[in-house]
C-alpha cells in the first residue's frame, strides 16, 4: 500500500507564496501520473495540476496556470506544488494523488478534470489566503 503525505500548507496573505510537498512511502513503480487537487467544503474536489512523470509533461487548471508549478524529485519520491500570487480563491484543502497504472501523457492531462481518475490520496494540507 502506498501512502502519500502532504506538507507545506499554511496561512498567507494575498499575493504571497507557498510550496507544498508530497512524499510517497515508496517509489510508485506502477504509476506515471501524479497530481494535486484541492477542495473546499461543499464543493467537489477539483484538479489543480497533473504531471506525467515519465515524460515530464505538466498540465494545469486555467485558474492556476502561470502561478503554480508542479514538479517532482524522483530520488526523494516527492512531488511539489509551488504556488505564487496566491489569492483568496486559492483557499482550500490541497491533496496529492497518484494513478495506479501506467497511462499516456494525454490521459494524465485529461485526468486533471476529475478526481475519480486517481487511486492513491494523501490526507491533505490546508492552504488559507487572507486579504
Amino acid at each position: 500500500q502506498v501512502q502519500l503525505v502532504e506538507s507545506g500548507g499554511g496561512s498567507v496573505e494575498t499575493g504571497g507564496s507557498l510550496t507544498l510537498s508530497c512524499t510517497a512511502s515508496r517509489y510508485i513503480y506502477s504509476s506515471n501520473c501524479m497530481g494535486w487537487f484541492r477542495q473546499i467544503p461543499g464543493k467537489e474536489r477539483e484538479g489543480v495540476a497533473t504531471m506525467s512523470t515519465a515524460a515530464g509533461f505538466t498540465y494545469y487548471a486555467g485558474s492556476v496556470e502561470g502561478r503554480f508549478t508542479i514538479s517532482r524529485d524522483r530520488a526523494k519520491n516527492a512531488l511539489y506544488l509551488q504556488m505564487t500570487s496566491l489569492n483568496r480563491e486559492d483557499t482550500a484543502m490541497y491533496y496529492c494523488a497518484a494513478v495506479n497504472g501506467l497511462i499516456s501523457g494525454l490521459d494524465c492531462g485529461n485526468r486533471l478534470k476529475s478526481a475519480t481518475g486517481f487511486d492513491y490520496w494523501g490526507q491533505g494540507t490546508q492552504v488559507s489566503v487572507s486579504s
